[in-house]
């Protein structure tokens, strides 16, 4: 679970956000400090470098003026009174003629740029390793002077502020990811209370509404334009149901009246011996205008999910079995075969009567367009992408770039206008599923037909009542 909610929370918007925001911090922080220790360096360096430079020129001076001797005796008087101040003065061998150091520094071999050594000297009666700048520039007759100033305070500031760097920016970033998990997990909690009331309202409860925290932030402005939203959209479905109950009450029943004297009028007329051909016509339509006055009605119920008491336990392949015995009579009458393949009983949540009824339509879809001879084949297969109930038939088909289109309500195909039928049974069979939460796939039953499938997810998925297990 505490796997879960990490993933989860490591997918947040406001995660990512605040995890760029900490990245770009981190970078920015570790640029400046990286460019202000670098400017530094390069001012002290400066500064070094100039005392450096004077000396030189004041070295130069006496050795022009004094020679070798009055240069030896300035390098060892000055080598006694300065402790930041280094030199050697050396002939072409190397051999040491006066100065503070010791030997030659591996690092400075030839004249030329300024350079960093390490040397050591004596410390409280013990050698210390310390760093040195300087440069090395040859005099006239072989000799060689070394001038350098001791630099080891920076050089240990310098390697504390490289070492600390790296983990300075490491907990900048470690500290704004944790900011970035707290602040996403608070909008996450938010979030979810808003994700949780619209798949209530989605599932039927229009009562339902977003939560108020009452802090009066950019949430709570959401959450009360959203309610507010939903008030309008509860009183236009209240409207619209009523205006359906209206329409049920006050069209179907004179339908139905009309319907039963006309059967009265035709068996009259059948017991006098009179032709009445065109009433039972009109009968026909009647039961036309009836039946699809109903699939309307049982469409818009759906879609508002004013059915969803109707919710039950039950056996899929039951279910399915049942469209077949009623469907057989009529694939038979039609020389058509209609196969079911024995089904693992595999148990949802649904509502019995509307799945009965969009297999229905399926079924009676595939034998009407199935020519004799050929086959309609009905399968229940599970997966990890839930649950397939499939209705195969031999027939034409429905090309690829229709089959969007025939869900819609009244909407049917130039192949199909010769045929019965009003147009809303793949209608009432996509109502019902998105009643489900469930999928309506259309497809190619290869090599010929089509194949319509009625994909139920994991989360309808119910374990098998403990009554049915025992039986």
């Amino acid at each position: 679970m505490a796997a879960k909610a990490s993933q989860s929370l490591l997918r947040t918007q406001a995660f990512r956000i605040v995890l760029v925001y900490a990245l770009l911090f981190a970078f920015s922080t570790a640029a400046l400090l990286a460019f202000t220790y670098w400017n530094t360096r390069r001012t002290l360096d400066a500064q070094t470098d100039q005392i450096i430079e004077a000396e030189i020129a004041g070295l130069s001076d006496v050795y022009q003026h004094l020679g070798l001797r009055g240069l030896a005796e300035t390098v060892r008087e000055r080598s006694q009174h300065s402790n930041q101040a280094l030199y050697l003065l050396s002939d072409g061998l190397r051999h040491i003629i006066a100065g503070n150091l010791d030997t030659w520094p591996r690092t400075v071999a030839t004249p030329g740029n300024f350079v960093e050594f390490d040397y050591e000297r004596p410390v409280d009666g013990k050698l210390e390793s310390r760093r040195a700048r300087g440069r090395m520039f040859a005099l006239t007759g072989d000799f060689v002077l070394l001038v350098a100033q001791d630099v080891h305070e920076r050089y240990l500031t310098q390697r504390m502020f490289t070492t600390t760097l790296p983990w300075t920016a490491a907990l900048i970033l470690v500290l704004g990811l944790l900011g970035g998990a707290l602040m996403s997990r608070n909008m996450l909690r938010r979030l979810d209370s808003i994700n949780k009331t619209s798949g209530e309202i989605i599932a039927g409860d229009l009562s339902r509404r977003v939560p108020l925290v009452g802090s009066g932030d950019e949430f709570d402005t959401l959450a009360e334009n959203l309610n507010r939203m939903l008030d309008r959209i509860e009183r236009l479905m209240k409207g619209l149901r009523e205006v359906t109950d209206s329409v049920a009450h006050d069209l179907r029943t004179p339908l139905n009246r009309l319907r039963n004297r006309l059967e009265e009028m035709a068996s009259r007329l059948n017991a006098a011996g009179s032709n009445a051909e065109e009433i039972e016509r009109a009968i026909g339509e009647a039961d036309k205008l009836i039946g699809t006055f109903n699939a309307l009605l049982l469409i818009a119920e759906t879609d508002a999910g004013t059915t969803r008491v109707g919710m039950t336990t039950l056996d899929l392949a039951s279910v399915v079995a049942d469209v077949v015995e009623l469907y057989e009579p009529l694939a038979e009458e039609r020389h058509i075969s209609l196969v079911m393949p024995p089904p693992a009983r595999i148990w949802i949540e649904g509502n019995r009567s509307l799945i009965a009824q969009a297999l229905a339509n399926l079924v009676d879809n595939a034998i009407k367009y199935t020519p004799e001879a050929g086959q309609v084949m009905i399968t229940i297969a599970g997966s990890d992408a839930g649950v397939d109930v499939a209705v195969a038939d031999s027939g034409p088909g429905i090309p690829a770039e229709d089959r969007a289109r025939v869900v819609e309500r009244f909407v049917r195909l130039e192949a199909s206008r010769n045929s019965p039928g009003t147009g809303l049974g793949l209608s009432l069979v996509a109502a019902v599923a998105h009643f489900h939460n469930a999928q309506l796939l259309l497809t190619d039953n290869a090599p010929r037909g089509l194949k319509a499938v009625l994909r139920f997810s994991p989360g309808a998925l119910r374990a098998m009542p403990l009554k049915s297990a025992a039986e």
